[in-house]
């Protein structure tokens, strides 16, 4: 009888009712804005957006209907429809003043905001990217160096190289991408980071912990996502030039813009460096370097819930470090090394929503790398292409309680070594992955996220024959609690893995001689990781906020692929190497703890990481080398309309060398100002100086980095510290 009731009672309410549509869109950036709440005032219907920013409502059919419409990080907004001549709302939010964690990420793919993704995610925004811009606008390895619990690892002194290490682990086992493709991994992975400008993008999303699920072999520190800037109906011209003491120039160049159909963004830059040598050794501590980017990508709009897009990315670089009067005269003998790399990629991606609570995302990567290592005076070169290509189709269906994606993608890669012979193939892989997420609503305090993701990866080796094929199952959770509005905490854990590969660090360190490339071991590292956060956040006052976050984070990697000498080599010094895995496991654990207090334009930060990590494998045991167990980065910044200056102090504590050793602790500073102009609300722009560790920390001031004759250097293999010193860099920015 009560369903009965029940049922007369709906069907009573439905009459006299109609659906509309409404859109929410960021007023700015004219993105969607998913997680909106719309609802009827004084009534008790209500909707939230899809990831399109897309929700149906129902309403009176007869009368004025006001909405309200709101999202976390925005303005709430009201509007009077008048029915029924209204079908379909576009409602435009503007961005409240205050969004300290408030933005909304995409590597999770559910378009929810940080403060509501069970995933722990950080976000580096557009304002904290323009502000790392300024001190060093020719790559990102300063926004990553300054963000705690990542290390960013120099693998070389004369190439300058380096890779991404998150809570201990070797840069390998980061994945680094580009709009959610990969596009850095493998051959150019020691360049990477060094070759990539910061100045087109929208925001930085850094996941720390497992993050397999999703995205697959590679991600088991964690992932960092470069989310590069859309077009909007507002033109966008912007320049910046930039000059350094240690004779460095960044030129760059960003427009984008789009009109009902069409869009396109267009970024390029060219980036020069000379040999410096601060500490007279006669050697380059930075090397000599010329680079050429072009990022053009261009989108359609066939419909209002569909969005096409399609980029180029070239890269050209060539970076030459070694005897300082070789470089200077290449009269002179002496030991140099070059790197010359090429990297051409292609970026495709179609985003659709449909039958309004689902949406549809195919897209593709292709990218071809090569390299080529040159070391004249001792007549070795190693030369190499990596081809790979990623695709991967998706559905995301957003419900008022529960989001579900479910996927599929194959991803190649493929590297071939030319000989005299002609091209010599070393290796072959294919994984091909199902993967399925659930984001549910438990209650207005718990929100639980599970996933499961099962690949299948097969890896051949062309030299030898050798052909392996693995099935991997890869369950994760994450769990978020809502103590209240100022307390929330993440529980999270999930198992990963990495696809056997020749490119790590100690192999780059080496600049791959006397490795043998062939000797690839086709097995698998697998891992089991688990992080616990708690986030508390009050307001001290009318103009004054005070965030913190502490976590706690737990990562073991069984059967570490290791490069050791090969069987009956003894030589020191020119043995053969070789991909082995190893009998045992590695561990890191730690805490990360980050302290944000704002008061009006004052901004400060704390942020502090312990990392323990030991290694319990083969007969090696103790910390993983190159690794800090204390580092503390402290910042101030004061911001108004008209001016921007900031210090900083980073605490980097002892390290252990390979050899057991310890390292000592160092302390670096740095300063940066920027005075801020308009001209007839025409022209914007910008004068920045930046004095980048001001008090000369080198590592050459605590040990020599070089030694042996100029024809046969020995260089430190080990790189804990700074080895460029003081730099100080400034220059203009101009927007139109």
């Amino acid at each position: 009888m009560k369903f009965i009731l029940y049922f007369l009672l709906l069907t009573t309410t439905a009459l006299g009712q109609q659906t509309i549509g409404v859109g929410v869109r960021h007023a700015d950036t004219k993105q969607p804005i998913a997680g909106a709440t719309v609802r009827v005032v004084g009534g008790n219907t209500g909707s939230i957006t899809d990831s399109t920013g897309f929700a149906r409502i129902s309403v009176p059919n007869t009368g004025p209907v006001r909405l309200k419409i709101s999202a976390v990080g925005f303005e709430t907004a009201a509007e009077t429809v008048m029915l029924p001549s209204v079908d379909t709302l576009q409602i435009a939010l503007k961005p409240a003043e205050e969004e300290l964690d408030e933005v909304t990420v995409t590597t999770t793919r559910t378009g929810r905001t940080v403060a509501d993704e069970p995933t722990r995610v950080e976000v580096i925004d557009g304002e904290e990217l323009d502000e790392k811009a300024n001190m060093q606008p020719g790559n990102i390895s300063m926004i990553l160096r300054e963000s705690t619990g990542i290390q960013v690892q120099q693998t070389s002194v004369m190439s300058a190289n380096a890779t991404i290490r998150i809570q201990g682990l070797d840069g390998r086992y980061t994945q680094l991408l580009q709009d959610g493709l990969p596009l850095y991994s493998g051959f150019s992975s020691g360049l990477s980071i060094m070759q990539i400008p910061p100045l087109n993008l929208r925001q930085v999303e850094v996941l720390k912990g497992c993050q397999s699920t999703l995205y697959g072999s590679g991600a088991i520190a964690g992932l960092v996502n470069l989310v590069t800037k859309d077009p909007t109906r507002e033109r966008e011209l912007s320049f910046m030039g930039n000059g350094t003491s240690a004779g460095g120039l960044d030129l760059n160049g960003y427009y984008a813009h789009r009109n009902e159909k069409i869009g396109l963004t267009l970024y390029a830059t060219r980036n020069t460096q000379r040999a410096f040598d601060p500490n007279r050794d006669n050697f380059s501590d930075l090397p000599q370097t010329s680079r050429t980017t072009v990022q053009p990508k261009l989108f359609w709009y066939p419909t209002e819930t569909t969005t096409v897009s399609a980029g180029l990315i070239w890269v050209g670089e060539d970076r030459t470090g070694g005897y300082m009067p070789t470089l200077r005269t290449e009269n002179t003998a002496g030991f140099t090394e070059e790197n010359q790399s090429n990297r051409l990629a292609t970026q495709f991606r179609l985003d659709s929503r449909f039958r309004n609570d689902w949406s549809l995302t195919v897209k593709n990567s292709y990218s071809t790398f090569r390299r080529t290592i040159t070391q004249p005076i001792q007549n070795y070169r190693f030369d190499g292409v990596q081809q790979s290509s990623f695709s991967e189709v998706s559905a995301f269906r957003h419900r008022p309680k529960t989001d579900w994606i479910v996927g599929l993608n194959v991803w190649t890669d493929a590297f071939r070594q030319p000989v005299s012979a002609g091209n010599q193939m070393i290796y072959n892989q294919l994984t091909a992955g199902l993967f399925v997420q659930n984001t549910l609503m438990l209650s207005e305090q718990f929100s639980l996220e599970t996933g499961l993701r099962t690949d299948w990866v097969q890896t051949r080796i062309d030299a030898t024959g050798r052909t392996s094929a693995r099935l991997l199952a890869l369950p994760r959770f994450s769990l978020l609690y809502r103590a209240s509005e100022r307390w929330t905490s993440r529980l999270g854990g999930g198992l990963g893995y990495k696809a056997p590969t020749i490119f790590t660090e100690d192999a780059e360190r080496l600049s791959f001689r006397n490795v043998d490339l062939t000797s690839m071991s086709t097995g698998v590292e697998q891992s089991l990781g688990l992080n616990w956060d708690v986030n508390y956040r009050t307001e001290l006052g009318d103009e004054t906020t005070l965030s913190i976050n502490q976590l706690f984070f737990a990562t073991r990697l069984n059967n570490p692929l290791v490069l050791s000498t090969m069987p009956g080599e003894s030589t020191p010094g020119s043995a053969l190497l070789s991909f082995q895995t190893a009998n045992g496991f590695l561990f890191t654990r730690g805490l990360e703890t980050n302290i944000r207090l704002v008061h009006k334009a004052i901004h400060g930060f704390l942020g502090y990481s312990l990392i323990d990590t030991h290694r319990r494998y083969d007969n090696l045991t103790g910390p993983i080398p190159l690794t800090a167990r204390h580092r503390l980065y402290l910042t101030t910044l004061y911001e108004t309309e008209r001016v921007k200056t900031g210090f900083e102090v980073f605490y980097t504590g002892q390290q252990q060398r390979s050899d057991g050793s310890s390292t000592r602790s160092y302390v670096t500073m740095g300063y940066m100002a920027e005075w801020k102009w308009v001209i007839a609300n025409v022209l914007k722009g910008s004068l920045f100086i930046n004095f980048e560790n001001f008090t000369d920390v080198r590592q050459s001031r605590f040990e020599p980095l070089v030694s042996g004759s100029a024809l046969q250097p020995v260089f430190v293999t080990d790189i804990y510290a700074p080895t460029d010193g003081r730099i100080i860099n400034g220059g203009l920015k101009l927007r139109l």
